[in-house]
């Protein structure tokens, strides 16, 4: 199964980005999870894409969409909702015809360095996912609290028990996809 991961932050020592690379490691070995970089994605303005279409950045994302099997989004919370590069680069997405996001197995998870990981931000996330159509995994729900100790230098990686609840998630987004 190829998954298409996608990590909401772009920040060079992200959190999220660190949990996306430890979810490549977790996955199993018949899982192929590549990651698709947003940072290029400019703003969305309508007049841009009246003017000059779909740019080439968001063509490349879609297509990796597109070409997975899954969608994996790993998100950051910022003011207890998703950071707007991420919305950004959702919006734009939304715009190549015909849908990347149309029933796509969808799975989310995040974590920050507070005690509730990103349970807003991702409760935000699935309305979105809802509305553009995505099938989504409703069980586990994986918000990493406490970032600092899994991933800052030194740290030691995810624990058994953050592993075991990623492992149950990309089990559950198969699932998904298979069905």
């Amino acid at each position: 199964m190829k998954i298409c991961g996608i990590s909401g932050s772009l920040r060079a020592a992200s959190y999220n980005t660190a949990l996306l690379e430890a979810v490549r490691e977790i996955a199993a070995p018949d899982h192929d999870v590549v990651i698709a970089d947003i940072s290029d994605i400019p703003l969305y303005n309508g007049d841009v894409e009246a003017a000059e279409g779909i740019p080439a950045s968001v063509e490349r994302v879609a297509g990796m969409i597109r070409e997975a099997d899954a969608l994996l989004i790993v998100t950051p919370e910022y003011n207890a909702g998703i950071p707007g590069v991420l919305k950004n680069a959702m919006d734009w997405i939304s715009r190549v015809k015909p849908s990347v996001y149309d029933a796509k197995p969808t799975a989310m998870m995040g974590t920050s360095p507070g005690n509730l990981g990103t349970a807003r931000a991702q409760m935000q996330l699935r309305n979105q996912l809802a509305n553009l159509a995505c099938r989504t995994v409703a069980q586990p729900m994986i918000y990493v609290g406490h970032a600092g100790k899994y991933f800052d230098e030194g740290a030691g990686g995810l624990d058994d028990a953050t592993t075991g609840f990623v492992e149950k998630q990309l089990a559950a987004l198969a699932a998904l996809a298979d069905a």
